[in-house]
């Protein structure tokens, strides 16, 4: 069994390998019930968006043998993975600040930010 502290920070790893900016990691384990760590990041365009989401979830799958659900598409500006304990929030800039998730979550002190 994986600790979900192990599979946030690798994700935040595999973001960063894809040129993923704006990292957070959010310990939200005090704040919810949902999950335990929130990542959120950024991506320039749809198809670095697309790349992102295709990376990680090929290398945790191969590493973890996790299957996560998908929700979005990157048209919209906004895909979710959720590992259940961990999900990832990948944003373009436009979608980024509106729904300004960072700030919705203000509360819960950032693990990990990568700018």
């Amino acid at each position: 069994m994986i600790e979900t502290t192990t599979l946030a920070r690798r994700i935040v790893d595999l973001a960063g390998d894809k040129q993923a900016h704006e990292i957070v990691l959010l310990d939200i384990r005090t704040q919810s019930t949902i999950a335990d760590y929130f990542v959120i990041c950024s991506a320039e365009n749809d198809r670095q968006l697309r790349a992102i989401i295709d990376y990680i979830d090929e290398e945790v799958g191969k590493e973890y043998g996790l299957n996560p659900k998908i929700e979005g598409t990157a048209e919209s500006g906004w895909i979710l993975i959720d590992y259940d304990d961990v999900v990832i929030h990948v944003f373009n800039s436009v979608q980024r600040d509106f729904y300004r998730l960072d700030r919705l979550w203000s509360k819960t002190p950032p693990v990990v930010v990568i700018q």
